[in-house]
């Protein structure tokens, strides 16, 4: 993590949103950095003020993103992790006023939109990062890892898995399918499974999806599927579903010398929800969990090494935006790596909905 400098004082953060991504992921993770400080959190529901004061005493609550505005000259950073389609205009806002700003995924309902919001901020010389808090999982860095090693030789083809068994739906904006939320579960979970394969594999040119609502009651895509082409012959199969009854591998990744398989998802999530916070040992799995590697048999029975999984690490996150706030370091996620990922989502919606392959 980022220290703050002697004689400095903390970053004053202000949060708009306290729903899940607010309460379980951005407010823990700010108050966890060194060098930055939970200063105001907007949400105009009572019940989430008094949580966010219960759970960081020191922290004001204000009703509305307008009374944040008004004390722009006193933060340093506004995160934005309210509904989807709020993205934007806030964000807009923020840079506006002067303010560095981190956005939830997905930053804006199109590339265009992301594009537009990268150029404001770099006319004014601000930070515009992108929360795509999925790249510090434990199973992606060890990913990184094995390709940085060379432990499976050429790889052929990368599928990845973000499937959960939810037969009944929540409810809210994100399943009611009216266009202006930018719900579903390609811009929710696809967001994730999309940066991930353009990440490790490279640009895109070919797209293929296949997108549905399975469930009584839901308007919004829940069980979806993504075939990419990237330009390096790469094939990335992706899988992003509530419906998924039986959960198959979290990432199955064939390469010209070995495969690697990794069942299970990143406890990072999982241990913020039960309020946990980062310290020793975060983000580190049982070793029952660590997936495999090899060739000619099945992880399943026993094939393969097992490797050990890396710490996930969601921390790095915010003491990446701390030190290029501070010091001018790199910015963690470009808003301009995420319209990238947004013309994959386009594509794949035209994709599902014309039963094409869309070109890019």
């Amino acid at each position: 993590m980022t220290g703050t400098p002697p004689g400095n004082p903390p970053l004053r953060v202000g949060l708009v949103g306290y729903g899940l991504a607010g309460s379980v992921f951005h407010a823990p993770l700010i108050a966890a950095t060194e060098g930055l400080a939970l200063d105001t959190v907007v949400t105009s529901n009572p019940e989430r003020q008094r949580q966010a004061r219960a759970e960081f005493p020191d922290v004001r609550t204000v009703d509305t993103p307008d009374e944040l505005f008004d004390r722009a000259a006193e933060l340093d950073l506004v995160v934005v992790a309210s509904p989807n389609k709020t993205h934007v205009p806030l964000a807009t806002r923020a840079l506006e006023a002067g303010l560095p700003v981190v956005v939830d995924k997905p930053v804006a309902g199109t590339a265009a939109e992301a594009r537009a919001l990268a150029a404001l901020a770099g006319e004014r010389g601000l930070l515009l990062s992108v929360f795509q808090n999925r790249r510090w999982d434990n199973d992606f860095l060890t990913l990184r890892r094995l390709l940085a090693e060379d432990a499976l030789g050429e790889v052929w083809r990368f599928e990845s898995r973000f499937e959960r068994w939810r037969p009944q739906p929540k409810g809210g904006w994100r399943e009611s399918g009216d266009p202006a939320e930018i719900g579903g579960l390609l811009y929710d979970l696809g967001s994730h499974v999309v940066d991930q394969a353009l990440v490790l594999f490279g640009p895109v040119t070919q797209v293929y999806a296949e997108s549905v609502v399975r469930r009584a009651g839901a308007a919004a895509d829940d069980d979806t599927f993504l075939a990419l082409t990237h330009a390096n012959g790469v094939r990335s199969h992706l899988y992003v579903s509530s419906t998924a009854a039986q959960l198959g591998p979290r990432f199955r990744v064939l390469g010209a010398t070995a495969g690697y398989v990794k069942l299970g998802l990143d406890p990072q999530e999982a241990a913020l929800r039960e309020g946990k916070r980062p310290g020793p040992g975060w983000g580190e799995e049982d070793e029952s969990l660590w997936g495999r590697v090899g060739a000619g048999d099945s992880p399943l029975t026993g094939g393969g090494q097992v490797t050990r999984t890396d710490a996930g690490d969601y921390p790095a996150y915010y003491a990446a935006v701390a030190k290029a706030l501070r010091e001018g370091g790199p910015n963690p996620v470009d808003a301009l790596e995420a319209a990238a990922a947004l013309d994959v989502l386009e594509a794949a919606r035209r994709s599902a909905r014309d039963g094409v392959v869309v070109s890019l």
